[in-house]
């Protein structure tokens, strides 16, 4: 096959295209490629698409946990008080307290919840599905952070209480990684992918966010529900399903 200018504008002016995929085999002529780079057309050659399947994506189980902010700290735990990191997580500058609170809700209680670190601009508690119905709450699934809308809680820390009346999520299954990594597996900040799960148990997960900062270190994070249900282990990985 080969590729020619005229038929990019033809394609271009029909679809307004944004990239083009094509065989490895496919021949591009010179005054083709010039036009995708005026027109901003990312060329994907097959070969390229079927490497960047292959790479093997961590997968990280996460438990149920909260992002407490400083108005809800010192509520708890008196203004001022300066937190005892335990241990540091698999993204930069992230980390887990030594302190816990227990959540409170309407059917029942979940005691020595983890506090990560550093605070944020708003409380938000991250769940299962079953920490939802044991306590009680009708968390929805939400991407991080975008928590207006859900259901609040009670907390405490055994000697303080405090409410939220928002915050309380079941959070979207998403992929951190780099501009590299993006650039490696040909996704972008925002997309929303399908990842086929390699375990004893495998399977593919639809809709999974992906997340791109050079801070971040390629991972898949997924809740413990998911991890049981797909027999996630030590030797399990993800990879991009097309």
């Amino acid at each position: 096959m080969v590729l020619t200018e005229e038929k990019l504008k033809l394609l271009y002016n029909k679809e307004n295209i944004k990239e083009i995929k094509v065989d490895k085999k496919t021949v591009i002529t010179p005054s083709a490629r010039e036009y995708m780079a005026q027109k901003s057309i990312k060329l994907i050659e097959e070969s390229k698409i079927e490497e960047n399947n292959k790479i093997k994506i961590p997968i990280e189980a996460s438990g149920r946990h909260i992002h407490l902010s400083q108005k809800e700290a010192d509520i708890l735990f008196g203004t001022g008080y300066v937190f005892t990191i335990s241990k540091e997580l698999s993204q930069l500058g992230q980390y887990a307290y030594k302190e816990r609170v227990r959540l409170i809700g309407s059917k029942g209680i979940i005691e020595n919840v983890v506090i990560l670190g550093p605070m944020r601009k708003e409380t938000q508690v991250e769940l299962s599905l079953t920490d939802s119905r044991i306590l009680g709450v009708n968390a929805v699934l939400r991407n991080s952070g975008l928590i207006d809308g859900t259901p609040g809680i009670l907390m405490s820390n055994g000697k303080n209480f405090v409410y939220i009346d928002k915050g309380v999520i079941i959070a979207r299954n998403h992929i951190h990684m780099n501009e590299k990594d993006a650039n490696r597996l040909n996704v972008k900040d925002n997309d929303l992918i399908k990842v086929k799960i390699v375990s004893e148990r495998s399977g593919i997960f639809e809709n999974v966010l992906v997340r791109v900062d050079n801070k971040f270190i390629l991972n898949m994070h997924i809740d413990y529900d998911e991890a049981n249900a797909f027999y996630i282990s030590k030797d399990s990985y993800g990879e991009i399903y097309e």
